[in-house]
């Protein structure tokens, strides 16, 4: 046994330019005719191809990472409020945790929508739209530093008409204007701010702005001011220009099969995948590049499937050790809450230590699903049990007595010693004092549980946080724990058995989750999304298949009843993408509900085939079935191939997109090229198989030259290549001896399963 030899590293500063904006020449600070230092420019449009190296794979994580000098002098830690309830604008009637965290801003806000639209029109204004969701940091902090502002206020409402939109409720808004950031800046990030023509046409964006001038860089109120300046004197340009742009965004975003072609091979594009996988893999702590490091459940999933096809291969053993070895240090790590389960969005170092606080439902669906995966292929206990405490977080704080769940837990919080300002990580980060005063049984000798606890996590008298991953000093003397030393180490240290060191660390982590549950807690996103919700149910219908938990498989049960029950319009055939909890608990929709979008069918879809292969219930098989109809008469590209994101019929929506990355989030293309196949299967429709090639075929030239991009799509090409295995269980379907057959199969990882069926045999057969 030797020492973890974890390693602390500075938080390098992403790639990601958070607050350029174009055109900016009359935009800079210091006045037309000197150069901004690169943070604002004249526009240029950078429209990339796709590659290795273009600015459009850099899509921003859905977290406000915005890592770029500049906000590294922004105040983090707030102001204390407005007096409550001074301003109140129209927000105030929407369900949207975002959009009601803006409701009583000194700003005219507006939700997106005709309304607004028409106002734009007949005023004749531009548009200032500003896109963020209730758990983005960088969000709260624009807020506090420039939306609570009573004259930014006033310079945005007298002069714009501004459309707040929660990025999470109207992910189709949010890719078309994002794309045009990241287009020409190279980057992009939450919270973003465009601004639009009356008739929704960009001309001018950004992402996150200080208040005011910050050294050479422009503040809020100037960059509002030159554009109020441009917008009379230089319109025509400003037009022309967006409408540029828009063109040729439309044409660089276009992905489509050519006539005759069919998916790429399978065998070439894989391997390519996982040379690139390998060359951006960091092997001492796994992940891939260096800070800040996300956990990337897609690569790791892909990394999984490689090996199941070239076990006796060097390559397919360097596969799965990275896979595992990624896994075991992300559980150790600090970016894993070890005292309250689930992980944190992502971490700021190297070495998984430091994390950005926030806990989003898509993080917890799709790495449970990694862990059980790797328990599967390794036999190793510890990811089975990671697995269970992340449904333990989910079940117990993310989840909705409908049988819904949440969205997210913000990062930032009120600190248990008092004050106004929320700080980051407040509410998981532990003093050595706190810790000792906690735990102060004596255990052997002279050690104590505290002593014990502080040297298994890291626990140092001055704190464990470094300066480097602590701009802002919300982290000075606290301490993230992070597993230092193996248990057997730390029962050698002490001298006590491995068996009495677990019950400790066990205890003491109890005891400490007790107390943390008397600390303020931090905001709670209680929006419900289909797509994430549809995440959700796979992790728990997966975990519980392999572990035969029947309480899992209860709750993803429940939880394909609440789907059914409050986001699925019957009478009109739709999803519905979100509902909302209301003040008495309730479960509450908006009117008219927003419809549901390509990710909300393709994750549901692919959940409820999840629930159906655990569960053997046909309705959940037949409910899959009736989804993907209606999923391909709304999106399907008839010309060319796959799925639009949104409805095409929607005017406010200027682009047509169809998502060609695997990022945080799964693509819906991608989940959809899995799901048609096992479909295709399961219903004996050889349609799906056929329109699943189509769709492969689409994103070809991506699939061939960056297959990196599209790890989740590369897995349904190799299970197209590998044809799907069909197992078939004789016996009923209560029987003892079946359920001991379907626990055998469901204990092996099968990426290539297609069906799992249970044959009743006739009467007297020996069968």
């Amino acid at each position: 046994m030797i020492r973890l030899a974890w390693r602390r590293s500075a938080c390098r500063n992403s790639r990601v330019e958070p607050a350029r904006l174009f055109p900016a020449a009359f935009l800079r600070a210091d006045g037309p005719r000197q150069n901004s230092g690169g943070h604002i420019r004249c526009f240029r449009p950078i429209l990339h191809p796709p590659s290795e190296r273009s600015p459009l794979l850099r899509r921003p994580q859905p977290a406000c990472y915005l890592s770029s000098p500049v906000f590294m002098s922004m105040a983090s830690g707030g102001t204390s409020p407005p007096p409550p309830h001074k301003h109140t604008n129209r927000l105030a009637q929407e369900r949207s945790p975002y959009l009601l965290q803006h409701a009583h801003n000194p700003v005219d806000w507006y939700p997106w929508g005709q309304d607004a639209f028409d106002k734009a029109k007949n005023e004749d204004k531009p548009i200032f739209l500003s896109v963020g969701y209730s758990t983005c940091h960088w969000c709260h902090v624009m807020e506090r530093e420039s939306f609570e502002d009573e004259e930014i206020g006033k310079i945005l409402s007298d002069n714009f008409v501004c459309i707040k939109v929660d990025r999470e409720e109207r992910p189709d808004v949010d890719k078309v204007y994002m794309t045009f950031v990241q287009a020409t800046s190279g980057g992009g990030g939450w919270p973003m701010s465009v601004w639009l023509t009356p008739d929704l046409r960009p001309f001018i964006g950004g992402t996150y702005f200080p208040p005011t001038d910050h050294a050479r860089r422009p503040g809020l109120r100037t960059v509002l001011n030159r554009i109020i300046e441009q917008w009379q004197n230089n319109r025509p340009a400003l037009e022309s220009s967006g409408e540029r742009i828009l063109e040729a965004l439309k044409k660089g975003t276009a992905i489509a099969a050519n006539p005759g072609e069919g998916p790429p091979p399978a065998p070439a594009v894989s391997s390519r995948c996982f040379q690139q996988l390998a060359h951006s893999y960091e092997e001492e702590y796994g992940g891939f590049r260096d800070a800040p490091k996300f956990p990337t459940p897609v690569n790791l999933m892909f990394l999984m499937s490689y090996w199941s096809v070239n076990r006796s291969t060097s390559e397919g053993v360097e596969a799965l050790q990275m896979a595992l070895h990624t896994l075991r240090m992300m559980a150790l790590g600090g970016i894993h809450d070890h005292v309250a389960q689930g992980f944190h969005r992502y971490s700021t170092d190297s070495s998984w230590h430091v994390p950005h606080f926030e806990k989003m439902l898509y993080d917890q669906a799709q790495l449970a699903v990694a862990y059980i995966t790797a328990s599967q292929v390794s036999g190793e206990q510890l990811f089975a049990d990671v697995a269970k405490d992340i449904l333990l977080y989910v079940s117990r704080d993310l989840s909705d007595k409908s049988g819904g769940f949440y969205s997210a837990e913000d990062a930032d919080s009120v600190p248990a010693s008092g004050g106004p300002e929320k700080r980051e990580g407040a509410f998981c980060v532990w003093t050595a004092s706190e810790v000792r005063e906690q735990l102060p049984d004596v255990v052997e000798g002279a050690a104590t549980r505290a002593d014990v606890f502080m040297h298994h996590y890291g626990v140092k008298e001055q704190g464990n946080v470094a300066l480097e991953q602590d701009p802002h000093g919300e982290l000075q003397g606290q301490n993230v724990l992070i597993v230092r030393y193996s248990v057997e180490l730390t029962a050698a240290r002490f001298g006590i058995s491995v068996e009495k060191a677990n019950k400790l660390l066990a205890s003491a982590r109890t005891q400490m989750a007790k107390v943390r549950e008397s600390r303020p807690r931090p905001h709670l996103d209680t929006k419900m999304l289909a797509s994430w919700s549809g995440l959700m149910l796979s992790a728990y219908a997966s975990v519980g298949a392999v572990l035969g938990d029947k309480a899992l498989l209860e709750r993803a049960v429940q939880a394909g009843n609440f789907l059914k029950e409050h986001l699925w319009d019957a009478e009109r055939q739709t999803m519905l993408r979100s509902c909302y909890r209301g003040d008495e608990m309730e479960v509450q929709q908006i009117s008219p509900p927003i419809s549901g979008f390509l990710d909300d069918y393709a994750f549901v879809i692919g959940g409820l085939l999840d629930l159906y292969e655990a569960t053997l219930r046909t309705e959940w098989l037949q409910w899959a079935e009736e989804l993907q109809l209606r999923q391909d008469a709304l999106f399907w590209d008839h010309q060319g191939g796959g799925y639009f994101c949104s409805d095409p019929g929607d005017r406010a929506v200027l682009l047509r997109l169809k998502e060609d990355q695997d990022g945080a989030e799964p693509s819906a293309n991608s989940v959809s090229a899995s799901n048609l196949l096992r479909l295709s299967h399961y219903c004996g429709r050889g349609e799906w198989l056929q329109r699943s090639q189509q769709l492969l075929a689409a994103f070809s030239d991506r699939l061939t030259r960056v297959p990196i991009a599209l790890p989740e799509m590369v897995q349904a090409l190799m299970a197209q290549h590998y044809t799907l295995q069909q197992i078939v269980i004789c016996g009923q379907r209560d029987a003892p001896d079946t359920a001991g057959l379907l626990a055998a199969v469901n204990s092996l990882f099968l990426p290539h399963k297609g069906s799992i069926a249970t044959s009743i045999p006739r009467s007297g057969s020996t069968d």
